[in-house]
């Protein structure tokens, strides 16, 4: 039976070919885990168990499965090397998925140090609003392939407040488009819904407004919806291909 790996280091580029001058096609954040599917002494290849998402990984020491109790739900958690804030180990993103294994004072140990109890909530949470902390990325930069603070792109922005809500959300915007079924009529559009071009993609913050990881302006920006698609269409000449409801 194969073995799932759990990723344990904050970020990991997954290339499109085993070389690091190769594409970043997508990253894996703390505590997500993988299949290996080939191997060899500098290279993996892996199938991302949350997206089913084929890729290149270096070769490191990743932990054995684990199956997570918390998720990370700021933009950046910060991990102490001892429940206090005295010393910082290192920083893990949005989503991140932990282990729980001891509590104290107002903190949580898992396998790399001592985590904020406010800067994560238990695995099995689910908001109403399923996009709620969308804006924690405002500004962010535009990074092809990134899934975190360091750097995201427009499908990601999608996929990881889904993925953080137990919802399953293919990783690119043609599977994206294809998956959700309910189709919107722009006069119809209204916030939460998500907008689709060729290769891109937006969410609807208010029937006015969205918000997007958007490669030309090189972060993630609110911009008004109408406004979106005129500017779309005279730069990349692409018209919007569906607008779906989740």
């Amino acid at each position: 039976m194969n073995k799932y790996l759990t990723n344990n280091l904050s970020v990991v580029n997954l290339f499109k070919k085993p070389s690091k001058k190769s594409e970043i096609v997508t990253q894996m954040i703390f505590g997500e885990s993988f299949l290996i599917l080939k191997k060899t002494s500098r290279w993996l290849k892996i199938k991302i168990k949350e997206d089913g998402y084929r890729g290149y990984v270096q070769n490191k020491n990743f932990s054995k499965f684990l199956k997570p109790s918390h998720k990370v739900s700021i933009l950046k958690a910060k991990v102490y090397k001892l429940p206090n804030k005295r010393k910082k180990l290192n920083i893990i993103p949005f989503g991140s998925k932990i282990k729980v294994l001891e509590k104290k004072n107002k903190f949580l140990k898992f396998s790399k140090g001592w985590i904020n109890q406010n800067d994560v909530k238990l695995i099995s949470h689910v908001e109403k609003n399923l996009f709620k902390r969308i804006n924690i990325f405002k500004n962010i930069k535009y990074k092809w392939g990134g899934k975190s603070f360091k750097g995201i792109d427009c499908s990601a922005l999608i996929q990881i407040f889904l993925n953080f809500n137990n919802k399953f959300c293919p990783r690119d915007t043609k599977d994206q488009v294809k998956y959700f079924k309910k189709n919107i009529k722009l006069k119809d559009i209204k916030k939460n819904d998500i907008i689709y071009w060729k290769g891109h993609v937006a969410l609807a913050i208010s029937n006015k407004k969205l918000i997007h990881a958007y490669g030309p302006v090189k972060k993630t920006v609110v911009m008004g919806i109408n406004q979106t698609i005129k500017k779309i269409e005279q730069t990349a000449k692409l018209k919007v291909i569906g607008i779906k409801r989740v």
